[in-house]
């Protein structure tokens, strides 16, 4: 017997986690990570609070897999491992400046420093799927594709973090010309 993709409230499920994305980075981008509590969250996605602990456990659990859904899939258009490497930082850098994304993905970093559990969901459901994309992609060992990501993603967090905005096109263009270094 198929499961039904819709809600004992009758709403589909993809449209609730639309729903509960989009407010979520609403919500951070409003109020600061901080200040986005699950309360607040469910208040402005118009959900029970309830209806959204049943299918995120925790805040980071809910940022980890809004941060999946406003990425989306990495893009590699197969134009050639450097083109690929290029297109991953531009698109990295893009995202992160997106209203509410980088501020989403600071806070539950931040948070995942001191919180065991957390680091787990990061890895597992955020950073995962993109290293094993990247490392079939371009046939790197896995210890050099967690450098990339770290050094990309560590960098534009910083960036973010110390002016409160993303990092321009012509820092991206260097960022890129010092990362893919190693790789040519």
């Amino acid at each position: 017997m198929r499961k039904s993709t819709t809600s004992a409230a009758g709403r589909p499920r993809a449209d609730l986690n639309a729903t509960v994305f989009a407010a979520t980075l609403r919500t951070v981008r409003e109020l600061g990570y901080a200040g986005a509590t699950m309360d607040r969250i469910a208040a402005a996605a118009g959900t029970a609070k309830t209806t959204i602990y049943r299918r995120w456990p925790s805040k980071g659990a809910l940022i980890a897999d809004c941060l999946l859904d406003a990425f989306g899939p990495v893009p590699l258009e197969g134009a050639g491992r450097i083109e690929d490497m290029e297109s991953v930082v531009r698109w990295a850098a893009a995202k992160i400046g997106e209203p509410g994304v980088g501020a989403a993905f600071a806070g539950v970093f931040s948070d995942a420093v001191s919180d065991p559990a957390l680091r787990e969901i990061l890895a597992s459901r955020l950073q995962e799927p993109y290293r094993l994309a990247l490392q079939e992609a371009w046939d790197e060992p896995e210890h050099r594709i967690l450098l990339f990501i770290d050094v990309i993603i560590g960098t534009l967090l910083h960036r973010m973090g110390m002016t409160g905005e993303p990092m321009v096109d012509s820092d991206v263009t260097v960022l890129t010309e010092m990362v893919l270094a190693p790789f040519r």
